[in-house]
């Protein structure tokens, strides 16, 4: 169990300071405060005012008010029927419950009561205020929370929405703090004053995932020796989502990781490479949808960092990779002919290369974008067929290895 952050007479204090502020209908003498045994963190639940609850609240609130108070704790607001119904229930007179906040003043103290969950039903509750409904609902509130107790709070408040992985990932990288965010953001991942997204859309700001995917990347290609690459299992990997991560651990805590200049070159050349691939589309009609989003699929992604890894030192090859942004007449990973592309094994249903981000799929990018840098005529069909052939005779190389280790 973790240490109560604050003294029992603290906890009655600012108790008592709620009470007196948002009159609730349990009064100071029947509040129950209790602690979560988990996390030490305390709490209580009462009823409280939609009035109080909207002129003292904020849904504006920050995983880390003192390191990164720019960055929101809260997903963005997801419009669509449900949330529609929800207004309207609001409107009708409905008592909401389970709305989860913290009361403190140690920032935005015009609005003591910071939503921690339940920011739709603080919206839906608002616009029913506007219109002269003012019922009780029911809050969780908790006191003097730290980061990691706020993150806890964030997570198991959001678990009836169903918490995206991206948003999971988003909040505990927030409070490991603000390295990897900042880093998206001086290679061109992110927009200056971004966030990650807290559920992945097309075109939408980089996940977390995405993030670490390619740094791990970049240092699993620097492990291989380029010169055993024929007989090498040289398969990317994806960064695990929505659960701890301990090889992004390791990774992370690398001592001067976020100052590597290789490891910052790499992700401008792909940053550049992102938005010419989005450049090459723009104004076009009749484009298929994930086109110009080509790039930030996961497979293509790992394998172009795993190989900017591998080629480190090779100056020239090097140079033929980060030079694909640089295609003209067409697109960079010409989409079309990645979709044309596909090995006689491949199931019905397969739509060419581009569209998967399996094993499989990740290593033909990696055999593609190594063969790129050898010859420096970008992503044709020719090279399509040559890297999908060199990835199932590797494979064929590295089974009979196996084998022949099985039978001694």
């Amino acid at each position: 169990m973790a240490a109560p952050k604050l003294t029992d007479e603290k906890v009655k204090a600012d108790y008592a300071q709620f009470a007196k502020e948002f009159d609730p209908i349990e009064k100071l003498s029947s509040l129950h405060i209790l602690n979560d045994q988990r996390t030490g963190a305390w709490y209580c639940e009462c009823h409280i005012s939609a009035k109080k609850l909207i002129e003292l609240g904020t849904i504006d609130v920050p995983l880390d008010p003192d390191e990164q108070a720019e960055y929101r704790a809260n997903r963005e607001i997801v419009e669509g029927p449900a949330f529609d119904k929800m207004k309207d229930d609001a409107k009708k007179l409905r008592s909401f419950s389970n709305i989860v906040v913290e009361y403190t003043k140690e920032f935005d103290p015009d609005h003591p009561l910071k939503v921690i969950g339940g920011q739709h039903r603080f919206q839906a509750i608002k616009e029913a205020l506007d219109e002269g409904v003012n019922e009780l609902h029911g809050v969780k509130v908790y006191l003097g929370l730290d980061a990691e107790q706020r993150l806890d709070v964030q997570l198991i408040s959001n678990t009836n929405i169903a918490t995206s992985t991206d948003l999971y990932d988003r909040m505990h990288e927030t409070v490991k703090g603000p390295e990897l965010r900042d880093w998206c953001q001086e290679v061109g991942f992110l927009e200056k004053g971004r966030d990650f997204t807290d559920r992945r859309s097309r075109g939408g700001p980089i996940s977390v995932q995405l993030a670490r995917t390619f740094i791990v990347n970049f240092y699993l290609g620097q492990s291989i020796d380029a010169t055993k690459f024929d007989t090498t299992d040289t398969t990317p990997e994806l960064a695990v989502s929505g659960e701890h991560d301990a090889n992004w651990e390791k990774i992370r805590t690398k001592t001067g990781i976020w100052k590597e200049k290789t490891l910052k070159q790499a992700a401008a050349e792909f940053a550049k490479l992102v938005a010419m691939q989005r450049k090459a589309f723009e104004g076009r009609k009749g484009t298929p949808p994930d086109y110009p989003e080509k790039a930030m699929n996961a497979a293509i992604l790992s394998s172009w960092a795993y190989v900017a890894g591998m080629l480190q030192k090779n100056d020239v090859r090097l140079s033929r990779h980060f030079a694909l942004s640089t295609t003209t007449g067409r697109d960079p990973l010409n989409a079309a002919v990645l979709a044309a592309g596909r090995h006689k094994s491949d199931p019905q249903n397969y739509r060419g290369l581009g569209y998967r981000t399996d094993a499989k799929e990740r290593g033909r990018f990696v055999e593609l974008f190594n063969l790129q840098a050898e010859n420096g005529k970008g992503i044709t069909k020719a090279n399509v067929d040559a890297a999908i052939a060199q990835f199932h005779a590797k494979r064929a190389v590295l089974e009979a290895q196996q084998a022949r280790a099985r039978a001694g």
